[in-house]
């Protein structure tokens, strides 16, 4: 049984481009899912507000959920940091200070592992249940040649670590569990608008390919592939 046979809930963290078409993509091949996506800036009333640098936030999280009559069968966390109006990826040590790692860790690392943390009580260890969060490449310590943008790369490898480790304790509780952690590749988004230069056009996806090619990768994990980095391609990614 694939997640298109699933009945139940599934929520897609983060309201932005992918979030928006995992969300639109989820509802169509999973007619029996009742897709919902939590975020800050909800177009539809079916969301559920989350903001995740607020930690009241996810109480209130926590009992719109508690009000679902399904059961939980599917997050997907899409959100991410990379640069904003104020900050930008250092190119350099003498770029780093410790506004811009705080807030790069906080979205990257912390709400990730707070979101698990919020949703473990809704898991039902007689049925199959995925949890995926977005990585990424540069997150890779081993695959690390070319050096700058510190803070992200350091989240990403943190946020790894920690879903490594969720993988572990939810393979005792939850034995249906499977946590993915996975790199989506460039994908066309405000995120990775400016750093687009560089990127192969055929290396450049849409939210709908990158969407499509996550969606499969989860459909066909088993428990025993939990906590693996795999990239959009379902290679596995170094630590």
């Amino acid at each position: 049984m694939t997640i298109r046979d699933w009945d139940g809930v599934a929520l897609v963290i983060g309201a932005g481009d992918v979030g928006s078409c995992m969300s639109d993509y989820l509802t169509t091949i999973s007619p029996n899912l009742d897709v919902k996506v939590c975020g800050r800036n909800l177009n539809s009333q079916n969301g559920i507000y989350l903001d995740l640098e607020n930690d009241h936030s996810y109480k209130s999280f926590e009992h719109q959920i508690s009000l679902i009559k399904k059961p939980l069968r599917l997050v997907i966390n899409t959100s991410g940091f990379l640069h904003s109006n104020l900050i930008k990826p250092e190119k350099r040590l003498s770029h780093i200070n410790r506004s811009n790692i705080i807030k790069n860790f906080s979205v990257n690392s912390i709400a990730p592992i707070l979101i698990a943390k919020s949703i473990e009580k809704f898991i039902k260890p007689e049925l199959p249940f995925s949890f995926a969060s977005l990585s990424a490449r540069v997150g890779s310590i081993g695959d690390n040649k070319l050096g700058g943008w510190y803070s992200y790369r350091a989240s990403k490898a943190a946020q790894n670590q920690f879903l490594k480790t969720l993988s572990i304790e939810w393979r005792r509780k939850f034995p249906l569990s499977i946590v993915s952690i996975l790199h989506p590749g460039t994908c066309d988004t405000k995120l990775s608008k400016p750093f687009q230069g560089t990127v192969p056009k055929d290396k450049l996806f849409t939210p709908a390919q990158s969407t499509e090619y996550l969606i499969n990768i989860i459909s066909r994990q088993k428990p025993v592939d939990s906590g693996k980095f795999l990239a959009w391609d379902s290679t596995v990614v170094p630590w």
